[in-house]
This record gives structure tokens, C-alpha cells and sequence, in this order.
């Protein structure tokens, strides 16, 4: 299928690793140029080199904290002409309630929960003004999926969720689409080490960490170029009926309405 993508401005945030950078291939195979946002300077510039050289297309990386509301107003700044963007940074910490400290519920709200709000604040005004937009928001599955392990996540997932619902159920009146993903157990680094404490605590062994594979649906999480792939075509005009509503990639796990019990999500 034929997306209409090429020449297009994409900025992706948390774009140096996991989905961020397999959503940063998707696009540039597609012809698009790239914006790519992450913390680290190193893993952007690894990227950067090695999509410019296999797919030819514009790459331009900044690296900055992005749970710093003034560097989404910087972000948005150097790149004003972008057409698509993908809030992708973010990991709100994991545990009950009685495990996190005020401490670590703000600092991953602020990562990701007021990280998308601020970026989109900032990216949407220019969009509106030219009538033209697309916003994606990687959310996570916990938010629709309550899971008191990781209850943090479950309440910030949630709220974004609300938040993508309430921008994309009148953005189209201006020209612009906004939309959620909804992924459940994907293989990124951050999952593995999110299984290797769920071991622990069931096994007593970290390496037996492998095992919780089977537990998922299909014996597997969803690879990053699978979320990647359902992005990029919510990004295109083939999708372009589509906002405000999220699309839930998970193999089926919130639609049976339980999480795979004794095991770990890593959406998020």
C-alpha cells in the first residue's frame, strides 16, 4: 500500500532506542524527513548516522531531558514545520502503591504524562494554524487494562488516554488528526528489565526471566517494528478519517480484560 508519506517533517520523541527509533526507520523508509528527541547525544547520533546512510532521508537529532517543560518549548521551536509527531519518551516506574515515592510518581510524570501534554500544547498550535497535523501518542495498554503493579503507569496511561480523546474528538474541525497506540508487552530493553524483577519475585532467579514469554499471547510480546508499522499508517492519509480514539496493539490482552496474571507489562 501506498502511504503518501514521502517528503513529510516527522519528529519523534524517545527516538533513540526501542520504538522511538524502530518508529524512526518505519518513517524514513517511507521517505520522511526526521526530527529524533531522546536524553542521550550518543545513541541519537549512532541513529542519525546509520538511518541517513541506509535510507538516504534528513535526519536532524536534539538531545536534551525532555521531562523539562522548556525543552518541549525548545523542541517545538527547531522543528515548527513538523507535519507528524510521535510522543514516544517516557517510562513511569513500576510497583504498587506502597512502593513509589512521591519522588518517582513526578519525575516519570513528568517524562511522560506532562511531557506528551506540553509538546503537543506547543506543537499543536502550529498545526492548527496551518490547518494541517498529525499527532500520535504511544501510550500503553495499562491504561485501559488496570494493573496494580504498575499503578503509576496505569493512572498516567489513563489520563493520556482521556487527554488524546478530548484533543482528537475536535481537532479534526482544524485540520489535524490526533490518535493513541495502545501497545501491551513489546520487546524493547525496557521490558526485559521489567521481567527480570518479575522473576525475582517469582522465581527468586532474575535469568528465568525468558519463561514469562510464554504467559503472553501467542507465547510473545509484539516486536517494535509491529507498533512502528501501525504508526506510521495512522500517520498517513490512508488513516485520514481517523482521531480521537486509540488503537490497541496487545495480542488481545485488554479485550479479555485481565492482565496475564504473574507476569510484566511493559507497556508504557
Amino acid at each position: 500500500m501506498k502511504l503518501d508519506l514521502e517528503g513529510r517533517q516527522v519528529l519523534i520523541t524517545g527516538a533513540s532506542k526501542g520504538i522511538g527509533l524502530a518508529t524512526a526507520e518505519a518513517f524514513a523508509l517511507e521517505g520522511c524527513s526526521l526530527h529524533l528527541a531522546a536524553r542521550s547525544a550518543p545513541l541519537l547520533e549512532a541513529a542519525r548516522d546509520d538511518i541517513r546512510a541506509r535510507f538516504g532521508v534528513p535526519v536532524s537529532i536534539h538531545a536534551l531531558d525532555l521531562g523539562r517543560s522548556e525543552n518541549m518549548v525548545a523542541l517545538a521551536d527547531a522543528c515548527p514545520d513538523a507535519d507528524i509527531l510521535i510522543n514516544n519518551a517516557g517510562e513511569v516506574p513500576s510497583g504498587p502503591i506502597e512502593a513509589l515515592s512521591e519522588e518517582q510518581w513526578r519525575a516519570g510524570y513528568d517524562l511522560k504524562l506532562f511531557g506528551y501534554i506540553s509538546l503537543t500544547r506547543e506543537v499543536y498550535r502550529r498545526m492548527k494554524a496551518r490547518r494541517s497535523g498529525v499527532i500520535i501518542n504511544d501510550i500503553g495498554n495499562s491504561g485501559e487494562n488496570w494493573d496494580y503493579n504498575y499503578i503509576a503507569g496505569s493512572t498516567a496511561n489513563a489520563a493520556l488516554m482521556a487527554f488524546t480523546k478530548a484533543l482528537g474528538g475536535a481537532s479534526l474541525d482544524f485540520g489535524v488528526r490526533v490518535v493513541g497506540v495502545n501497545p501491551g508487552p513489546v520487546e524493547t530493553e525496557r521490558m526485559v528489565k521489567i521481567n527480570k524483577r518479575r522473576a525475582i519475585d517469582l522465581f527468586g532467579d532474575e535469568s528465568r526471566w525468558p519463561e514469562l514469554r510464554k504467559r503472553y499471547p501467542g507465547g510473545r510480546p509484539a516486536s517494535a517494528a509491529e507498533v512502528a508499522d501501525l504508526m506510521v499508517f495512522l500517520a498517513s492519509p490512508r488513516a485520514g478519517y481517523i482521531t480521537g480514539t486509540i488503537v490497541t496493539i496487545d495480542g488481545g490482552i485488554a479485550a479479555r480484560g485481565s492482565i496475564i496474571k504473574e507476569s510484566a507489562s511493559a507497556a508504557g
